[in-house]
């Protein structure tokens, strides 16, 4: 008979979310030899390994990506029963790992976890901030338990709820020949130099999109960071799109100027993206309903 203990599933789970013994060892406040051994009895009783080990890292293998959700789930479940059978269950505690691609991340913090962290004080909040392609990612790989993205994602394991209205703007230094001229036109961005998102985030996809409508130009730049990008504008470089929210300051500044293109559709939608096949306690209910409630 199979008899794998909590400890054992907190092993497991730690060590495919960090890769290594040590690392889930120090998040669990064990010894190395204790992890391992916990580890070892787990794959045991199952009479397989959950692992490959790869150059000193340990990395799922099927049977683990497999069993990965399950542990995670079981271990929710056992920590919801232990609050509601427990005084001051209505206190919600533990641990959210949520995911918010870089306009998210950086701009939009405080809207998507000011409600949720001053309600529940208690709860953990992990918060990894990366492009959009590596978010999704997270959310398939059970490695986040919910993420906050820019742009379209289409895969049959997600769910997609969208969040909030987004608009991108094409900035320039004041001094660019196209700040300065009146009325645009397509045909007046034929051969501009564009400073770029790099490829797999949100932001790059829409722009190639766009782009695709004007005469063709020049990308002098690849960027990963928002800011890193305002910074090249503003040193001359080039012209981009940026979203609109993280240029308020540098265009009341003066420092850039959002280019007049109704011509051009920038909108695009913000969204929260699940797991279809994760558990959904009472710490992720409670956060889907502080930021994008299911009508």
């Amino acid at each position: 008979m199979i008899n794998i203990s909590p400890r054992q599933l907190e092993v497991f789970v730690q060590i495919a979310l960090h890769g290594s013994v040590r690392a889930a060892a120090e998040r669990l406040h064990l010894t190395q030899p204790a992890a391992s051994m916990a580890l070892a009895e787990m794959e045991r009783q199952l009479d397989a390994p959950v692992f490959a080990r790869e150059r000193g890292r340990l990395r799922l293998n099927a049977r683990g990506r497999e069993l990965l959700p399950l542990a995670q789930e079981l271990l929710e479940r056992h920590a919801e029963f232990g609050r509601r059978g427990s005084v001051g269950a209505a206190t919600l505690a533990g641990e959210l790992r949520i995911g918010a691609s870089n306009t998210v991340g950086n701009y939009r913090v405080g809207e998507l976890l000011g409600a949720f962290v001053r309600s529940h004080a208690q709860v953990a909040i992990r918060l990894r901030v990366a492009n959009t392609e590596t978010i999704a990612a997270g959310v398939l790989d059970h490695s986040l338990d919910v993420g906050c993205v820019e742009g379209p994602v289409t895969h049959p394991l997600l769910e997609v709820r969208p969040w909030r209205d987004d608009v991108l703007v094409v900035c320039a230094p004041p001094d660019h020949p196209l700040a300065r001229k009146r009325g645009l036109k397509p045909a007046n961005f034929s051969g501009a130099r564009w400073v770029m998102r790099e490829p797999g985030s949100a932001t790059r996809t829409i722009s190639e999109r766009v782009m695709a409508q004007l005469p063709p130009g020049e990308t002098v730049l690849e960027l990963d960071q928002i800011e890193a990008i305002k910074q090249s504008v503003v040193a001359g470089l080039g012209i981009a799109f940026l979203p609109a929210v993280a240029v308020i300051d540098a265009l009341a500044a003066g420092r850039l100027k959002a280019l007049k293109t109704p011509f051009l559709d920038l909108q695009r939608k913000l969204s929260i993206v699940l797991h279809r096949q994760k558990y959904r306690g009472v710490l992720l209910d409670a956060f889907l309903e502080s930021v994008a409630p299911k009508r």
